[in-house]
């Protein structure tokens, strides 16, 4: 059987496109003058089924309130059994208008106000927002790097859940930044604090199809021993770049739960059911296998070529192997300069705009966060901006007798 050969390497331009990646950039970095690595968006072509099901819907002219229809389901319920070995059901599942209005919306149902909600930075951002926007109480479990791979802190994750007012923990799995894909004895952990505290944790599962070859994940819930334990997010966004797209899922197993997420969404009267936003997320779960198949293997290689450079020509910054994700997290400690003096040198010196680590929380300082979903050309040419931007500021600050004539 021939397999259909998809082009990585083609540039796509998308200034001009109201990209927030590209068009953005002025508002974020205060120039246009960066190759922009930031927000997690891919620069490559979405699967060709998926713009094709937005062309077939597009050719009906009246685009009316739209009913979720059974092939969406369908979809979704057959990748998570092939993909991922977990057979949910139709009447757990909630559709929602994305990832992050899943958190906010999981805060509000299972945490009153005042009540905590345990983190674990660096992670995501939003993490942060969704508790504190709501006023609930935040909980910090940072996570622990050793020796270039990151750990859940298991014993004051269980001081965390102790806390007489904890009620929720937002767990990142895999996990952005940093890359970590949990394996089963970490996520059975997770599972016996839980339980042993009377936590939900809401799994926030986004990247769980963008995991390399040798890597494993788990869904959390295949290993919950009840079902109100765990609450799953899942969506279409990332694996297969169609983010603006805005449609997202929670697997819900426990009725109660359901219903009590149900009217947090009301509470926000946010809808996730837009015509071309369900085509799209049926076509993508559907037909898109091979086209992820051939991704993956691209962004490894993208992977390798990238730590490779930083070990080669870039010492002075780490680079953290991700066991899933397109997101590369990068330890820039050993170029000695200060959180603001790092951007600016990344900003004004390389042209390269990535995301700061403080915005992950704490444990980002000194740490930048790299997309590695761009064509590898545009990988390779940034990280050579970092090279010669880094060796024109070592030979500025060289004495004068040391300086190449």
């Amino acid at each position: 059987m021939n397999h259909p050969v998809f082009d990585f390497d083609r540039i796509i331009p998308r200034a001009g496109t109201d990209s927030v990646k590209w068009d953005g950039r002025r508002g974020y970095f205060g120039t246009e003058d960066v190759l922009p690595l930031w927000v997690a968006d891919m620069d490559f072509a979405a699967p060709e089924a998926v713009t094709r099901a937005l062309a077939a819907r597009a050719e009906h002219p009246v685009y009316g309130y739209t009913l979720f229809p059974d092939s969406l389901f369908e979809a979704l319920i057959a990748w998570m059994r092939d993909r991922h070995g977990w057979r949910i059901e139709r009447d757990w599942i909630l559709l929602a208008p994305g990832v992050v209005p899943s958190l906010h919306a999981a805060v509000l149902a299972f945490a009153a106000a005042g009540e905590g909600v345990i983190v674990q930075p660096p992670v995501y951002f939003p993490f942060f927002s969704s508790v504190t926007t709501p006023g609930r109480r935040l909980i910090e479990n940072p996570l622990r790097e050793e020796a270039g791979r990151y750990r859940i802190d298991f014993e004051h994750l269980e001081d965390c859940a102790a806390r007489a007012d904890a009620r929720l923990l937002l767990l990142c799995s895999p996990h952005n930044p940093v890359g970590r894909v949990w394996d089963a004895d970490e996520l059975r952990e997770v599972l016996r604090i839980a339980r042993r505290h009377g936590l939900v944790v809401l799994s926030d599962e986004i990247h769980h199809d963008l995991v390399y070859r040798g890597e494993q994940h788990t869904p959390l819930a295949l290993l919950a021993e009840a079902p109100a334990e765990v609450v799953t997010a899942v969506a279409p966004s990332k694996t297969f770049n169609i983010p603006g797209l805005g449609l997202s899922a929670l697997i819900v197993p426990d009725a109660g739960q359901r219903e009590r997420l149900r009217r947090a969404f009301d509470l926000l009267h946010v809808s996730g059911a837009n015509p071309f936003s369900i085509a799209a997320f049926a076509a993508a779960y559907r037909e898109g296998g091979p086209w992820l198949d051939a991704l993956l293997g691209y962004l490894a290689q993208t992977r390798e070529a990238a730590i490779t450079f930083f070990g080669e020509h870039l010492p002075a910054m780490r680079a953290l192997r991700p066991q899933g994700t397109y997101l590369l997290w990068l330890d820039c400690r050993g170029l000695g300069l200060g959180d603001a003096e790092l951007r600016r040198f990344f900003v004004d010196e390389a042209r390269v705009g990535m995301n700061p680590g403080p915005v992950f929380g704490s444990g980002g300082e000194g740490f930048m966060r790299l997309n590695l979903g761009a064509p590898r050309s545009v990988i390779m040419a940034a990280l050579e901006r970092m090279r010669s931007a880094l060796a024109g500021r070592r030979q500025r600050l060289a004495p004068a007798h040391c300086r190449e004539k």
